[in-house]
């Protein structure tokens, strides 16, 4: 288990990740029933936002919290019924009388088994979304246009297409994540979702909120660059700089992201 969680009691891993699910809401973020927020809270186990509820007015009540054994084993299982899909997430939940978890549920067990990987969130942001709705999503994806958003974002983000949401969605996030620490050599901070929406990870509330806010801000550069004809991408060069300059992993470490 990571350090900082160690440290960390369940009420305080759920405490923050309400405030990190109330703060997505107010930053309108989503609407209705949109995204979802998760927390590791043990070696067995994590919280994940109920399917139905909002995220800007959640409580305690509608996290629940799920074991991660029977969630990762459906990933390796040939041909899921969705019958079957929902029986996996109610058998997952600690507390059988507990609301039932996000069909995204998936993802974020196998997200928060990764090396350092704390807490999750997943939004809708329809800046980001008219992006990933259009032909440009790559370019979104593989080039950064300002220094903070590869402080926050790192220096490229994973992107895939569109999936159904749920299992099939959960399986090529960890193909492709796989795809990405191959050629990387390190996990992205942003997972961008064709026609969908936005993934961050990290090992605090804090590295996923930066990571979130900061590719929201980056779609609307990006967006209000084209507004003038052209965007000037930063040079791979500064990319690279930027993202290996010893002032801006203290920045990192100061800011806990």
């Amino acid at each position: 288990m990571h350090p900082l969680l160690q440290r960390m009691e369940p009420l305080q891993i759920c405490s923050e990740l309400l405030t990190l699910s109330h703060e997505f809401g107010k930053r309108e973020l989503v609407i209705l029933g949109e995204g979802n927020v998760s927390a590791r809270v043990g070696n067995d186990s994590f919280l994940v936002k109920a399917s139905g509820s909002s995220l800007g007015c959640l409580t305690d009540r509608q996290l629940t919290e799920c074991r991660f054994e029977g969630l990762l084993k459906a990933f390796d299982v040939n041909s899921v019924s969705d019958e079957e899909i929902e029986n996996i997430l109610f058998e997952s939940r600690i507390d059988p009388n507990a609301l039932k978890p996000s069909v995204e549920t998936f993802f974020h067990a196998y997200l928060l088994t990764l090396p350092g990987i704390q807490f999750v969130g997943h939004t809708h942001p329809i800046a980001v979304n008219k992006i990933l709705a259009s032909p440009l999503s790559q370019v979104f994806a593989e080039n950064r246009q300002c220094p903070d958003e590869i402080v926050c974002c790192g220096a490229v983000s994973a992107l895939l297409p569109y999936i159904d949401p749920g299992l099939a969605l959960a399986i090529r996030v960890r193909e492709e994540v796989q795809d990405f620490q191959q050629k990387h050599s390190k996990l992205p901070r942003v997972i961008l979702l064709g026609n969908h929406g936005v993934i961050t990870i990290g090992g605090s509330v804090d590295a996923v909120r930066a990571a979130m806010c900061m590719t929201v801000k980056a779609a609307e550069i990006f967006l209000g660059a084209f507004q003038f004809g052209k965007i000037n991408h930063l040079p791979k060069k500064e990319i690279d700089r930027i993202e290996g300059r010893l002032d801006e992993e203290y920045r990192r470490k100061m800011l806990k992201i």
